[in-house]
């Protein structure tokens, strides 16, 4: 029996297998060099069929000793991975999770969850029948400052929150070298969904859902300021989502000098002597503000447990303690920042304000 259980220890301490589906998102820069380091995952293979991007992951990225494959679904029979991670283009979200979810493979993707609410609710559909794991990344999920925001609102450092200000963006993608490839699909309204208002409109929404909820009505306003960079799609937008007691407005731009993912939430409470407490949280990757009149005390910043700071970590010990995956990294709050991009569309369209049903 003791030569038995000393003979399982090496298979019982082998890392989760993980796999790669395309290279065209430029986010894979900063992920596939850490799946070639991590110690909790094997990278089994990538499939990518652009010689560019090919060569690109096997000189910089670090995985010249990886199985490259031009076929996914090949790759996923060949590799059996635990979980892949797409960086493809939005709108192949769902035939990708349509691939893997009977294979029972959960998927890691980039946000947003889908470029369209349809593809969203049958993605949702399909983990559930399957029973795998669906995980939305976005880089905000993983930053303590984020978390910590979060947390004094939760305990009522603020009072209740009624309004958040937010804005996020930088100077827009790049149109050159191997970034041609990422430049093409996030400008097309069809494979990416919309321009900037997917891009960063997502943040804001995730933003919106996970501290007041949804919203009950969307309204939005699109400008084309460099029409000659991008013909195609808006480059800034501003967003204005109403709640019965709430709004919240925030802006979203390729159009800006250096990069933006900042938060503001204000928040109000009336005491047992009827007094009014108004005071405010802001948040960047950086710092986080408790601000009350004007006095403002920057908050400590803690380190996330491990098992919560990384998206590769989140999903091995999901799936390894059977654990849903949970936060702003979900299947279902994403499949509500996917009804909000939507609602966001057609309110640009009419020019009116879109309840949401």
């Amino acid at each position: 029996m003791a030569a038995l259980t000393l003979a399982a220890l090496p298979a019982l301490a082998q890392p989760y297998k993980i796999a790669v589906i395309g290279l065209i998102h430029s986010h894979e820069g900063t992920y596939v060099p850490r799946m070639t380091r991590s110690e909790q995952v094997k990278l089994v293979g990538i499939a990518e069929s652009i010689p560019d991007l090919v060569n690109l992951a096997k000189e910089r990225q670090g995985a010249k000793d990886v199985p490259f494959f031009d076929d996914y679904k090949k790759m996923l029979d060949e590799t059996k991975p635990d979980f892949v991670w797409a960086f493809v283009e939005n709108n192949r979200h769902l035939e990708i999770l349509k691939e893997c979810a009977p294979r029972h493979i959960h998927v890691i993707y980039e946000k947003p969850l889908a470029s369209t609410y349809k593809d969203a609710v049958a993605m949702a559909e399909l983990a559930r029948k399957f029973n795998v794991k669906v995980m939305c990344n976005y880089q905000m999920a993983w930053w303590p400052a984020n978390q910590i925001a979060r947390a004094e609102v939760e305990k009522g450092a603020i009072g209740k929150a009624w309004r958040l200000r937010g804005i996020v963006g930088h100077g827009g993608p790049g149109s050159t070298g191997t970034g041609k490839y990422f430049f093409d699909w996030l400008t097309d309204p069809v494979k990416n969904g919309a321009g900037a208002l997917v891009d960063f409109g997502c943040y804001n929404a995730l933003w919106s859902l996970w501290y007041m909820g949804r919203p009950e009505s969307v309204y939005a306003e699109a400008i084309h300021l460099r029409p000659e960079t991008f013909p195609k799609v808006e480059d800034s937008i501003a967003l204005v989502l109403k709640y019965k007691n709430g709004i919240n407005i925030f802006e979203g731009s390729w159009d800006l000098p250096r990069s933006f993912q900042d938060l503001e939430i204000f928040g109000s409470t009336t005491g047992p002597d009827g007094n009014l407490t108004r005071g405010s949280i802001y948040m960047t990757q950086q710092k986080v503000e408790l601000r009350n009149g004007r006095e403002t005390k920057e908050l400590p910043l803690a380190a996330l447990p491990p098992e919560k700071a990384d998206p590769i970590a989140l999903m091995v010990d999901a799936i390894k303690n059977s654990k849903p995956i949970e936060g702003i990294t979900a299947l279902d709050i994403n499949i509500g920042v996917v009804e909000i991009m939507e609602a966001a569309k057609e309110s640009i369209r009419t020019g009116r304000a879109v309840k949401l049903k």
